[in-house]
């Protein structure tokens, strides 16, 4: 910045923001949380090595990846960021296996209306989503009503069985 007001980092570390200051494009000094964050779990040599490293048009998002890490890091000192993507998959796989649990039922439901209709046939009514299951749930010898039972009672419980997981963590607190 180089001016009367140094940079949230040149703020923090106390020290004279000069005009060449690295953190200053990023790190302006009205978000002093942002660079003190960063600060926290990386520390500003390292940043700063990291920032020199890649070339200017890409400091911008590396700077918000940086942030965004540190927080997870905060929430999360552990896994940090790669716990959000682990919670946010078994929440995808849950949702995929309630949605197959669904399409299941209807299909039950359907051969209970028409016996008649053939199974294949309604595969066949079946969306483009729907076939993305039918590897797990139309298998020819497949007796429909027995995987509903199985299907349900894997998914009945809404505790994840993970030893790991921590129950008062929250992905947006």
């Amino acid at each position: 910045m180089g001016g009367s007001t140094p940079c949230a980092s040149c703020k923090l570390l106390r020290r004279r923001c000069a005009k060449d200051c690295i953190f200053a494009p990023y790190f302006p000094s009205d978000d002093p949380h942002k660079f003190a964050i960063v600060h926290k779990i990386f520390g500003a040599s390292n940043v700063s090595k990291m920032l020199q490293d890649i070339p200017v048009h890409q400091r911008v998002d590396a700077v918000s990846s940086l942030v965004y890490e540190a927080n997870a890091r905060v929430r999360d000192p552990v896994y940090g960021c790669v716990g959000a993507i682990s919670y946010l998959q078994r929440q995808v796989s849950e949702l995929e296996m309630q949605l197959a649990v669904a399409q299941a039922e209807i299909l039950c439901s359907q051969m209970q209306q028409d016996p008649t209709l053939p199974t294949q046939q309604m595969i066949d009514d079946q969306d483009d989503k729907s076939l993305l299951f039918s590897d797990n749930i139309f298998i020819n010898d497949i007796n429909i009503p027995q995987y509903l039972s199985y299907a349900a009672a894997s998914s009945s419980s809404n505790v994840i069985q993970d030893p790991l997981k921590r129950e008062e963590y929250s992905l947006w607190t």
